[in-house]
Formats: C-alpha cells, sequence, structure tokens
C-alpha cells in the first residue's frame, strides 16, 4: 500500500487523492444574491448534513489563488442563500453554471432555469428541483495555511423546506423518484444504483 504525506503534495495532488477516494459525494446547486441584485448560481459537491436540530447543511466553497467565489461573498454579506438537490433531470442544466462568468453575470439565465420565490428568503430558488432548502448563514470560517486562505466553510440553517409531492411519502422522501445525482472524480457523476441493506446490531 502507498503512504503518502499530504505536506508533501501541491494542492492539485491532494484534491485527486480526495475526490477520488471519498465518492460519491452530494451535489447542492445553491443560488445567492449580490449586494447589487445579480442571482448567482452555483454547484458544489463539498457539501453534507451538519445536523437535524436545528436542520443545518454545510458547503465548502473553495478558492482559486485566495480568491473569494461569488457564492461565498454572497451569502456571508446578505446571510441567505437556498440550496437544491442536484438530480437525474436537472444536472444538465446545472452544469452549464460552471461556466466562468463576470460577477455581474447569471448562471441562471444562461442555464435557461426557472425562478420561483421563496418563502422566507430574498433569494429566490430554481423550479427545476424536487428539492430546495432555504437556508441563514449559521456560520462562516476562513481555512487556509501559509497566510493562505483555501476556502470558505459555511454552515446554512434551514428555515424553509420545499419538496415535491410525487416524492414525499409519510415524512420521507421517495429516494427512487428524487433519483439524485452524486460526483465522483473528473467529469464523472453517479447515479443511486444498486440498493441493499444491512440491520444494525442491536
Amino acid at each position: 500500500m502507498l503512504s503518502i504525506d499530504p505536506s508533501l503534495n501541491t494542492e492539485r495532488e491532494n484534491y485527486k487523492l480526495l475526490i477520488g477516494s471519498i465518492i460519491p459525494r452530494p451535489i447542492a446547486f445553491v443560488t445567492s444574491l449580490s449586494d447589487n441584485g445579480t442571482l448567482n448560481g452555483a454547484r458544489f459537491s463539498y457539501f453534507n448534513i451538519v445536523s437535524s436540530n436545528p436542520p443545518m447543511i454545510s458547503l465548502s466553497i473553495q478558492r482559486s489563488g485566495g480568491k473569494q467565489k461569488d457564492t461565498a461573498r454572497n451569502i456571508i454579506h446578505s446571510k441567505e442563500f437556498v440550496v437544491h438537490i442536484v438530480d437525474e433531470q436537472n444536472v444538465e442544466k446545472v452544469n452549464l453554471t460552471a461556466a466562468s462568468l463576470p460577477p455581474n453575470q447569471s448562471e441562471i439565465k444562461l442555464a435557461e432555469l426557472t425562478l420561483v420565490d421563496s418563502e422566507k428568503l430574498k433569494v429566490p430558488g430554481v423550479n427545476e428541483s424536487k428539492v430546495r432548502m432555504e437556508c441563514t448563514l449559521e456560520h462562516s470560517l476562513e481555512i487556509g495555511e501559509n497566510g493562505l486562505i483555501g476556502c470558505d466553510l459555511i454552515i446554512g440553517k434551514i428555515v424553509h423546506f420545499h419538496i415535491d409531492e410525487e416524492i414525499y411519502e409519510d415524512g420521507r422522501i421517495n429516494q427512487a423518484g428524487l433519483a439524485a445525482v452524486s460526483r465522483l472524480a473528473g467529469t464523472n457523476y453517479s447515479k443511486i444504483g444498486e440498493v441493499f441493506s444491512i440491520e444494525r446490531p442491536k
């Protein structure tokens, strides 16, 4: 077995080991508003559950050369954002939002996504998602070393859920109906695939 010291690797070398090992990763498509009202949409696969009481999620938004991304800047300033689960039906459009655009242009328009008002936030969501979560900023943390900030860690509190009625059953979400997709390495994605169960020991 190979033995690798990450401190001797470049950032890209560690990145490749991480995204190739920690798979599959759920994908969040996040909408946020800039100071001038421009709507930003971006996808993130450094995303997961933090807590169910209260309901919270985490986003780790990587910087490029220490430069903060629009989504992180918007969230930290406005304290609001909407998280959408990426699924088999919307993944192609969400992929279009990865294009590099100037801050005054909206990825939502580029991907021809349909806006829908939020219940409790100024930030709108998109209608092409079966699950979306209105979130307020709970915590933000700059992470880095050697004087360079590498990412903005965002902890968001969910203040409202929107669930497609067709996948909602007795308080649970039908995983087959949701058909969530996840990120692997490179340009690869995965579907849910075969599901198996293992009983927990008593």
